[in-house]
C-alpha cells in the first residue's frame, strides 16, 4: 500500500486518463453561466464534452465559476481519517482564487472533532494553476511512488514550486479582466494593439502581463524559445507540459517544433479545463517545465 494519496483540485487540467492512470483524486471545481442554462463539474470532461463546453465558450455565453464548497472538502478529508492513510492536497493558486483558504478552514472545522486531522491532511498553496500546476502535482506522484511520506512531499512541495515555469498566450485579456483575474489597466495595456499578451505566474501567485507577439506564430515561438532556453538539465529538464484552449494544432505543433530542437522531449499534453477556460477564453496555450528557482530572479 502506499504511504499516501494525492488530490488535486481540478484547475491542475489533467486528462480523465492521466489522473486515474496516475492514481490521483480530483476535487472538481464548478461553472454555469447567469441562468444556470449550461453548468456542470469541472470534471476533467466527463460529464460535458470538449467540444459542447467550448461551444458555449465560443458563442459568448458568460459563464462563472466556483470553488468546491466547505461540505465537499469536509467530506474529502472525512474520507482520509477514515481511511488512515496522509493525504497530499494540491490547491489552485491563493493569488487568484479562494480554492485554497476553503480548504484550509475546511480542515480547521474538521480539527475540532478529529485533533488528528492535520497529521494525515497535508494542504499545499501551489501559487500555479492549470498546466505548471500539473507538473507539480505529476512529480509529488513520483515522490510518492518512490515512498516519501506525506511530510516529506509536502515539504518538498513548498520548495519545488518556485522551480517552475511557465508562460502562456491567450487571445487577449477580456475574460481574465472579467472574472478579476488581471486588473483593468493591464487588459487595457495588453488589447491597445493586435497583439497576443504573454502572461505567467508572480511569486504571490498572481498572473502577470510580461509581453506580448503580434500574431499567433511569433507567440508560440517565444512559448518555444522561453522553454529551450530556461529549461533545467538535470533532472527534470526534457519534461514540458502543454495545454490548450480548443486550439490542439496550436499545441500539437508547439510540440512538434520542440521535438526538432530536443529529440529527448517528453511532452505532456492537456485540454485546459473548464475552471481555466472561463477565464482566459478559448485559444490560450502554455508551455510550463522545470527551470531556476523563481525567486532568484
Amino acid at each position: 500500500m502506499k504511504q499516501c494519496t494525492v488530490i488535486s483540485d481540478s484547475t491542475s487540467d489533467l486528462s480523465a486518463q492521466l489522473a486515474a492512470t496516475k492514481e490521483i483524486e480530483i476535487i472538481p471545481f464548478h461553472f454555469s453561466d447567469s441562468k444556470q442554462t449550461f453548468s456542470g463539474d469541472d470534471d476533467l470532461f466527463q460529464s460535458v464534452s470538449v467540444e459542447d463546453f467550448y461551444g458555449a465558450v465560443r458563442s459568448g455565453l458568460d459563464l462563472m465559476t466556483s470553488q468546491p464548497s466547505q461540505l465537499e472538502y469536509e467530506e474529502c478529508f472525512e474520507r482520509i481519517l477514515e481511511s488512515k492513510v496522509p493525504a497530499l492536497v494540491f490547491c489552485i493558486s491563493s493569488g487568484i482564487s479562494g480554492g485554497y483558504e476553503g480548504a484550509r478552514t475546511a480542515l480547521d472545522r474538521i480539527t475540532r472533532d478529529h485533533p488528528e486531522a492535520p497529521e494525515y491532511i497535508y494542504i499545499i498553496d501551489t501559487l500555479l494553476a492549470s498546466t505548471p500546476m500539473q507538473l507539480l502535482v505529476l512529480e509529488a506522484c513520483n515522490k510518492r511512488d518512490e515512498g516519501m511520506s506525506a511530510a516529506e512531499i509536502y515539504a518538498w512541495a513548498l520548495e519545488a514550486r518556485w522551480q517552475i515555469q511557465t508562460l502562456f498566450m491567450v487571445e487577449d485579456l477580456d475574460a481574465l479582466h472579467r472574472g478579476g483575474r488581471i486588473p483593468k489597466g493591464v487588459a487595457l495595456a495588453g488589447g491597445k494593439l493586435n497583439v497576443k499578451p504573454l502572461l505567467n505566474f508572480d511569486l504571490e501567485g498572481k498572473l502577470k502581463l510580461i509581453g506580448v507577439a503580434r500574431g499567433r506564430k511569433k507567440a508560440l515561438d517565444k512559448l518555444a524559445r522561453n522553454y529551450l532556453e530556461n529549461r533545467s538539465h538535470e533532472p527534470l529538464g526534457n519534461l514540458v507540459a502543454i495545454g490548450d484552449a480548443d486550439v490542439a494544432a496550436d499545441g500539437d505543433g508547439l510540440v512538434e517544433q520542440l521535438q526538432a530542437s530536443l529529440s529527448e522531449l517528453t511532452a505532456v499534453r492537456s485540454t485546459i479545463g473548464p475552471t481555466i477556460a472561463c477565464h482566459v477564453g478559448a485559444g490560450m496555450v502554455s508551455c510550463c517545465f522545470w527551470g531556476k528557482d523563481r525567486r532568484a530572479a
